[in-house]
């Protein structure tokens, strides 16, 4: 990590990738989950393999963990709006710190990830989406899906679900969603929500948090207007 070129946007604290430094080609802005913060080995892992595949990541905390990172006090996430706001502020920081030539992407880990596919719908300036560990549903609530507003996101989709997710596995997936338009999904075989393997299957978590980034990148450089920009 490096230190922000910009500082603080309002409350939030933005941590780059080195990536980040000299006009990045691509940029992923991308959100932690509801019960981990941005530094967590998770997210740490996860923005150093996208920056070995040519992403720059910028990394932020919501306004709640926030607070439970200055009193220790575990909290719920905020409400929808003030996430929204916050990530809004970011993205808005970003565009206008790295220019017209960067091809600037949201996503995030799990709620993280919902939360870049509802901000989609509705702001401009955002070309691509990717999601790690989608919360598609509740663990065993097939009644609360959390995909109505896949249809109104305008920008390309990439989903990376570990194929043991209990917030979303393979079958039940496929017979909720379909083949949306726009939306990508790419199975890591084993993992869960966390893309952890289990023993027997002789592959790593950071083996598929690598798979992750790689696939990132091929979803960017076949699907969005990177070369040449």
């Amino acid at each position: 990590m490096i230190a922000p070129k910009t500082g603080k946007v309002n409350f939030v604290k933005l941590i780059y990738t080195k990536e980040y430094v000299n006009n990045p080609e691509v940029v992923l802005i991308l959100a932690h989950g509801a019960g981990a913060p941005a530094d967590s080995s998770f997210m740490e892992a996860l923005a150093s393999a996208l920056e070995k595949e040519g992403i720059a990541c910028v990394r932020f905390e919501f306004p709640y963990m926030v607070k439970r990172r200055e009193d220790g006090k575990k909290r719920p996430p905020d409400r929808q709006p003030k996430l929204l706001e916050c990530f809004s502020g970011v993205v808005d920081a970003v565009l206008k710190d790295v220019g017209p030539d960067s091809l600037v992407l949201i996503g995030g880990k799990s709620m993280g990830g919902r939360m870049a596919t509802l901000l989609a719908t509705e702001k401009k300036g955002i070309e691509g989406v990717a999601c790690f560990g989608y919360p598609f549903h509740p663990p065993g609530k097939l009644d609360r899906w959390r995909t109505d507003h896949f249809k109104d996101v305008e920008a390309p989709v990439l989903i990376v679900q570990g194929t043991r997710d209990p917030f979303g596995k393979p079958d039940e997936v496929a017979d909720h969603l379909g083949a949306q338009p726009g939306i990508l999904l790419h199975w890591l075989e084993g993992g869960n929500h966390d893309f952890q393997p289990p023993v027997r299957l002789q592959k790593s978590q950071q083996g598929l948090i690598e798979e992750a980034a790689a696939e990132t990148r091929r979803f960017i450089d076949e699907n969005l207007n990177v070369r040449g920009r």
